[in-house]
């Protein structure tokens, strides 16, 4: 089994990647609004601008998410153990293997799928505070918690 500090280290690598990909697309939608302005093509103009602007603010929303996701991360201590689920746990059920940090996603790490969730999306609130060997439903589902760390 992956030890959490591992799968901490490659989430946190993920998010990390990812604000360089945002920043990187945003200076190059700069670079393109900086050579829009230049051009005086009329209607033309103004859209492209106006596309370039809108596009701007989806990746600054995308950066804002992005960034909020690694501070989240950065307060977990992936060291830390506990018989309860909590925030930093990483809970074994009968059909996954859970996270409890921010909402990343699935990813495969070292051949084992591992699934990043926030505590407050539905099976995670039904996820803290329980123990191994209990079973929770979510939406009808079965969830039989078999290791907690």
């Amino acid at each position: 089994m992956l030890s959490k500090k591992t799968i901490h280290a490659h989430f946190l690598d993920i998010i990390n990647k990812s604000i360089a990909r945002i920043q990187t697309a945003l200076n190059e939608l700069k670079d393109s609004g900086a050579n829009e302005t230049k051009s005086t093509a009329g209607d033309k103009h103004e859209t492209a601008l106006a596309m370039i602007q809108i596009e701007q603010a989806n990746m600054r929303t995308q950066l804002t998410d992005a960034l909020e996701k690694k501070t989240i991360l950065e307060k977990l201590n992936p060291n830390t153990t506990s018989e309860t689920i909590r925030f930093g746990s990483l809970v074994t059920t009968d059909k996954n293997t859970l996270y409890i940090s921010a909402a990343l996603g699935k990813q495969i790490i070292e051949g084992q799928e591992i699934i990043a969730i926030s505590p407050h999306a539905p099976l995670g609130e039904k996820l803290i505070g329980q123990t191994a060997n209990t079973t929770i439903n979510v939406n009808g589902n079965p969830f039989h918690i078999k290791f907690v760390s």
